[in-house]
């Protein structure tokens, strides 16, 4: 029984292992791919992020939305 829980202890060992080193380089190639993304594309040269458009808000669904987050609220208590 000795040896069988050696064993045991010996494949739990090497399988951590192995799962450390896969994620210690996991962690390097990522790092190392964020640097040539940085490098070759550059955030100035990113598409810019869409903006929020406030302008052109119907206020009517404003108060509608508005009315149901009240609700939904209220009977979450």
């Amino acid at each position: 029984m000795s040896e069988l829980v050696s064993q045991g202890l010996a494949l739990t060992v090497f399988g951590m292992g192995t799962v450390f080193v896969f994620l210690t380089i996991l962690v390097f190639a990522t790092n190392i791919m964020s640097t040539l993304v940085n490098k070759f594309a550059p955030e100035e040269a990113a598409a810019p992020a869409p903006q929020a458009q406030t302008q052109g808000v119907d206020p009517q669904l404003v108060k509608v939305l508005s009315a149901a987050v009240k609700q939904y609220r209220a009977n979450q208590k």
